[in-house]
């Protein structure tokens, strides 16, 4: 990746930005808990100076990517052990550099953005015979056709920071249109509780930015289960379960971890589709 890549910040390119920078940042201050090289390579080759990024980032957010990263690649990885022939499907692809590090030899990869996403993504992470893009909004039905699936080999959907931006009016149907067409699959996401999604829009609001506000929330996982009878379990899991809080970290971002984990204010949904 020699040649410099121009970034249009007028499009959805830009927010495509932060959660790449963050990983690519973060990977070199905590690589114990991911190691993003193909990120670090991205960012080195983006015409763009990230130091407005660096200088106003949130350290606890930056944190907040690397481990969501951690603990999604966690899930595909105890996948395909189990299915060493799997469907991945990543919803709201961005940059994400997954596939680099969980690619087996064997798995079938997808990438799922709006258009111009990815449009941009295939700039700087071409697409393989295993690894795929699908330029097609989420809540585009049409998507699912262009997935290959076999049951025997199994599918597993995941989303990072998808969602929050959409009410359950929007995402409920494609839910249930996805626990239909694939049985014995099964989706992993993150979200906030009410509370803490009201938390978020006060901060956003103090920035003066009124056209981001998160709607959806996940308080209790009955809610997803009673979406569709085609789902057959939701199991919520802590943000932070899993990933030791090094003294790295800093005691701030220790407590403040701790916290929302004892509060339940973020988390990880596991979804499987009844088979």
């Amino acid at each position: 990746m020699k040649n410099k890549v121009t970034l249009d910040m007028q499009s959805i390119q830009g927010t495509m930005l932060l959660p790449l920078w963050g990983r690519a940042a973060y990977s070199r201050k905590f690589p114990e808990i991911l190691n993003d090289e193909l990120a670090i390579e991205i960012v080195n080759k983006l015409n763009f100076d990230f130091s407005s990024i660096e200088k106003h980032s949130n350290k606890f957010i930056c944190l907040g990517y690397l481990v969501r990263a951690r603990k999604i690649e966690n899930k595909i990885s105890e996948f395909i052990q189990k299915y060493p022939k799997a469907t991945i499907v990543n919803i709201g692809s961005g940059l994400d550099t997954s596939f680099s590090r969980m690619d087996n030899g064997k798995i079938r990869w997808y990438n799922l953005d709006m258009p111009d996403a990815i449009e941009f993504r295939q700039t700087l992470i071409p697409d393989s015979d295993r690894n795929i893009c699908i330029p097609k909004s989420f809540f585009d039905l049409s998507w699912l056709d262009d997935i290959i699936f076999n049951k025997e080999d199994g599918i597993l959907f995941f989303a990072g920071g998808v969602f929050y931006y959409f009410d359950d009016e929007l995402i409920q149907p494609v839910f249930t249109a996805m626990a239909k067409r694939f049985p014995g699959g099964e989706i992993y996401f993150d979200a906030e509780s009410k509370g803490a999604v009201a938390i978020s829009n006060r901060m956003v609001k103090k920035t003066g930015n009124h056209g981001a506000m998160m709607n959806f929330y996940v308080n209790s996982s009955k809610k997803i289960e009673n979406w569709s009878p085609d789902i057959l379990s939701a199991k919520c899991e802590r943000f932070f379960s899993g990933i030791s809080r090094s003294k790295k970290w800093g005691i701030q971002l220790r407590i403040q971890s701790s916290m929302l984990d004892r509060l339940k204010m973020m988390k990880f949904v596991h979804v499987k589709f009844r088979s």
